[in-house]
């Protein structure tokens, strides 16, 4: 190979990793950026989204309480991807189906699954699962990725039967390099399915840190492998969460297929109740990360427009712990589920061997 051969084959190496840009409106410091995107929300909107996002980060201040207390089980707490979840979720239309992971249950409750059921769901009962008919959504998925291949499924049946719905769907960034992943974004694609797909990319896969799972500049490039638009945006700029998603939404239903958003965000505490993450990562990195919390540009910026208030706050918060400590005592009354019903649930019609040993654990649950 000529020495002017191999410059050429370079440069379009260099061209190749070419990172995508990250789509920003409102900074750290509260302020708006200067490049030409802009928020649609009005004043009222704002203030709705504001509240949402103090109501899903005092849900999760109360869940860890609850889990530090023993009473749900083992937490995988979302504190600091609260505006990934809420602010992609509040572009949407109750109508549209969401498919969530682990976790991913506030922006469940929020789409209207009952708070009760998220506290069911954290002790392993099978009642969590049980929605309200007007409830578009299915129950948070613990299979890594395995929610990609049935957004990708149930965005076709809409592009198919011409509904005025999508389907949304999370993963984190370790679940980008699952072969589920690429299966659906793919098939997706290739059936211009009405999906939404985000990328909630904080920075770790449990205890490995994003540049050691993958090559790629961006997570968001990989949708370029199925052929479909890959955007990253920053995932503590509610405000740029909610546009680039609203856009993705009207994109998908005027025919043109799925989109792939990346939201670079930050878990700023464990993976679980269970996990240290002091022996990954460093008190260095988490501060830089508190820095850029949505919660502290978005105060600074709605105090400066006159529209956010302390006393506003507080009236959230304190409706929020009433509405998390009345779903406890809720699931504190729920019947104990009994062994019988677990295994009926496994299948919908129970294998023989299932039959019988349903029928063993009844006959010791009547004695």
């Amino acid at each position: 190979m000529s020495k002017n051969t191999f410059q050429l084959f370079t440069d379009m190496v260099k061209k190749s990793e070419a990172a995508i840009p990250l789509v920003q409106i409102l900074n750290a410091d509260g302020k708006i950026v200067n490049n030409g995107a802009k928020s649609s929300l009005t004043d009222t909107e704002l203030v709705d989204l504001m509240k949402i996002l103090v109501w899903g980060r005092t849900v999760n201040e109360r869940l860890i309480l609850a889990g530090r207390q023993g009473r749900i089980g083992n937490l995988p707490p979302s504190e600091g991807q609260e505006a990934s979840q809420l602010a992609t979720l509040f572009a949407m239309e109750k109508t549209d189906f969401l498919l969530p992971t682990y976790r991913d249950l506030i922006p469940l409750v929020q789409h209207g699954m009952p708070m009760k059921n998220a506290i069911l769901w954290y002790r392993g009962h099978g009642a969590a699962n049980i929605f309200p008919e007007n409830v578009y959504a299915l129950p948070a998925q613990t299979i890594i990725s395995s929610q990609y291949v049935q957004a990708a499924g149930l965005g076709y049946a809409y592009k198919r039967d011409a509904k005025d719905q999508v389907a949304l769907t999370y993963i984190g960034d370790g679940g980008t390099s699952q072969g589920d992943f690429y299966e659906g974004i793919n098939f997706a694609g290739v059936f211009s399915a009405q999906t939404v797909f985000i990328v909630q990319n904080n920075q770790y896969g449990i205890s490995v840190p994003r540049d050691m799972q993958t090559k790629a500049k961006t997570l968001a490039q990989k949708a370029a492998a199925a052929g479909i638009p890959g955007i990253q945006v920053d995932g503590m700029d509610p405000l740029a969460i909610y546009e680039v998603t609203k856009m993705a939404r009207e994109y998908t239903l005027a025919g043109n297929g799925p989109v792939l958003i990346e939201t670079l965000t930050y878990r700023f505490g464990p993976h679980t109740l269970s996990d240290d993450p002091t022996r990954y990562r460093t008190q260095e990195e988490l501060d830089e990360w508190l820095q850029k919390d949505y919660m502290i540009r978005m105060k600074k910026y709605l105090t400066e427009k006159g529209i956010w208030t302390e006393e506003l706050e507080q009236e959230i918060i304190d409706a929020t712990v009433a509405e998390v400590s009345q779903a406890l005592e809720e699931a504190d009354n729920e019947p104990k589920q009994k062994v019988s019903e677990l295994l009926a649930n496994v299948f919908e019609k129970p294998t023989a061997r299932i039959k019988k040993e349903i029928a063993l654990y009844e006959a010791k649950e009547e004695n």
